[in-house]
């Protein structure tokens, strides 16, 4: 490997972490090699300058999320790096595996949920969990469901330990977002990076507009000819509008929101400038208390009166179902491995994090008692918010956990620190290892396809463990590699040209 005087990786130095880039991998055939040489052919300048364009190319394309705050609405891009995260064909087939086989066990716990909840009985999970969590919805109980799909499209947040062995953080299966990123985050690798994509043999994400369409049209009502699906949205003030947009857009169809869409005759119309239009598929990105005032909230403004009961007329389909948000507790997740025994007698491919519920007596009187050495998670937010990370709290917000968990033990979880893997990280001091994760997406109708890779969330801060955006976490592209375009690849097979090229 030829490094120039600038060479970025001159001072990079992963520690005791696993290096996605520079880690032994199970088939790499030398891709993190010619990357780090392409790079260093570049030169951090140059690397600076591009990144620094592509961020610029955010803000113009309008590929941005909005924090909300008491007194703010800050529009902001999630911040991009140039440095993508390299997965092997190895890597990708044990993750979309463990994928499939968790989205299958999280359709199949739905069923029994509502139908039943035979597992309850034999005593695999406690009722409590289910039948008195907060998303858990009666409404749904008999519910006829296509395929059994309750969840449509699901993100499962992955991470990496020490060792570099693959286990799951969580399970996203109401309204997962970021898909987007993982789409745009390609089209700006490509036009900033043409010479460090040259060649590589990366298995495509662009067709994941085409895939989910299909998934939304083989879910629409039986019997149904050329079915109409939408997108419906909250709006311009959600967080995630852009990905709406952008979703809409891939998909080739309306976006629309509630006031675009009206129940006559139990049957879901569209209202257009010719005249209404039957509507047969709507995947939501509205969260289920606000989907239909005549059954949740009567004081929504988002959703749509009578949608309920067009869906149980069997005239309309929603993705994700009403009512998912059971599977994607973080009380539920613990007994997740079990669920998987139990519904598919497998055992997990993805293993979880080791889980503490403190909800019950062992798993609180563990947490409390090594409070400044676990992260302590409420079951029920997400993004990031509410978290506790025991080893890097001040004495302040560990007396505040304690009160909280001692208040309302149900409402927690506990988990070990996870040394979580590091990536080679674009920052003011030259390339250096940031924490990251993985949201790999999975889209299911009668049968589930995974998107090649996901979302590589990286913490942008020195020392952080929170990827999550509205955390100041940023991405990356993830490149899955194809074994079946791969040839092994010299260490210095990159473009001719030196600096700034």
């Amino acid at each position: 490997m030829h490094l120039t005087q600038s060479d970025p990786f001159k001072n990079y130095d992963p520690g005791p972490y696993f290096c996605e880039l520079t880690g032994p991998r199970a088939g790499d055939r030398g891709t993190g090699a010619a990357i780090r040489s392409r790079i260093a052919t570049i030169g951090l300048d140059a690397l600076r300058a591009r990144a620094t364009a592509a961020e610029t190319d955010l803000i113009n394309l309008g590929i941005t999320f909005t924090v909300y705050s008491q007194a703010t609405a800050i529009d902001r891009i999630l911040p991009f790096d140039c440095i993508p995260r390299v997965l092997t064909a190895a890597e990708w087939r044990q993750l979309e595996a463990g994928v499939k086989q968790r989205v299958a066990a999280l359709n199949a716990f739905l069923h029994d949920v509502y139908h039943g909840g035979k597992i309850v009985k034999d005593g695999v999970i406690p009722g409590e969990l289910v039948f008195g969590n907060a998303n858990y919805r009666p409404e749904m109980v008999d519910f006829p469901v296509r395929f059994g799909t309750y969840v449509h499209i699901c993100g499962i947040d992955i991470v990496r330990d020490a060792a570099g062995d693959f286990m799951v953080l969580e399970d996203n299966a109401r309204t997962p977002s970021g898909v987007s990123y993982v789409v745009e985050n390609r089209h700006l690798m490509s036009r900033a990076f043409p010479d460090l994509m040259a060649g590589m043999p990366l298995r495509p994400v662009d067709d994941y507009g085409r895939r989910l369409l299909s998934a939304m049209v083989e879910i629409a009502p039986e019997g149904v000819d050329n079915p109409q699906v939408v997108l419906l949205s909250p709006g311009i003030y959600n967080s995630a509008y852009f990905e709406h947009v952008f979703l809409a857009r891939e998909m080739g169809v309306p976006l629309v929101e509630g006031p675009d869409l009206e129940v006559a005759d139990d049957r879901v119309w569209m209202r257009t400038t010719a005249g209404r239009r039957p509507v047969h598929t709507i995947y939501r990105r509205i969260g289920d208390d606000f989907l239909d005032p005549t059954v949740f909230r009567p004081d929504s403004m988002l959703g749509v009166p009578g949608l309920i009961g067009a869906w149980r007329k069997g005239n309309v389909t929603l993705a994700n179902a009403v009512g998912t948000g059971v599977a994607d507790d973080k009380a539920v997740y613990a007994y997740m491995p079990r669920i998987i025994k139990y519904y598919l007698d497998e055992d997990a491919i993805l293993p979880n994090v080791e889980t503490h519920i403190c909800r019950e007596p062992e798993g609180l009187a563990y947490t409390l008692d090594r409070l400044d050495q676990l992260v302590v998670k409420p079951v029920g937010e997400s993004g990031g918010y509410g978290i506790t990370i025991g080893p890097r709290a001040s004495k302040a917000e560990l007396d505040a956990a304690r009160a909280a968990l001692i208040a309302d033990p149900a409402n927690w979880i506990s988990q070990p620190v996870i040394s979580l893997s590091v990536a080679p990280t674009l920052t003011d001091q030259g390339v250096r290892p940031r924490h990251l994760d993985l949201r790999p997406f999975a889209v299911t109708g009668r049968d589930t396809w995974v998107l090649p890779g996901g979302l590589s969330r990286v913490a942008l801060k020195e020392g952080s463990l929170v990827v999550n955006s509205s955390q100041g976490g940023g991405s990356k592209d993830t490149w899955v590699l194809d074994d079946d375009l791969a040839t092994d690849m010299p260490q210095d097979a990159a473009p001719s040209g030196g600096e700034g090229a």
